[in-house]
């Protein structure tokens, strides 16, 4: 007979591990200021960042520290329900209904050949969430 443990404790272990509604890409630890116990990622929000100003150029490239802080209940994705439901915000942003996503938590033919800022996040909705709809763009790093 064989024993059932081995199941039993990979379904007891899912089970404590957190549900989210979609898995997150964390990306690497490729950033200037990644390993430092503080999420530079600006697709984050939560006590785990930084304090300092949020560059375009950490997305995708603080993993460690982002992953650690998510885990722990200390970030969320910016505007995104534990659900996966996306708040796509507002449209006061000053490049809104310009039929171009310059939200940097999207990726995808729907985005703008612009430099993204990270003030630009949850401020062009109407540009996004059209872009989203069609199947443009999915957020940056599922």
């Amino acid at each position: 007979m064989k024993s059932i443990f081995p199941l039993t404790a990979v379904l007891l272990t899912a089970l404590a591990s957190p549900l989210y509604a979609f898995d997150v890409n964390f990306g690497d630890d490729s950033g200037e200021w990644s390993n430092d116990d503080e999420c530079d990622d600006p697709r984050f929000a939560g006590p785990g960042m930084t304090s300092t100003d949020l560059l375009v150029d950490d997305v995708l490239r603080d993993a460690t520290d982002c992953q650690t802080a998510y885990q722990a209940g200390q970030l969320v994705l910016r505007g995104v329900d534990a659900d996966g439901t996306i708040d796509f915000g507002d449209d006061s942003g000053e490049w809104a209904n310009d039929d171009e996503c310059d939200d940097l938590r999207f990726t995808g033919a729907g985005m703008t050949g612009t430099v993204l800022l990270s003030e630009d996040v949850m401020h062009d909705a109407t540009d996004c969430r059209s872009a989203f709809e069609a199947g443009n763009l999915t957020l940056a790093g599922q």
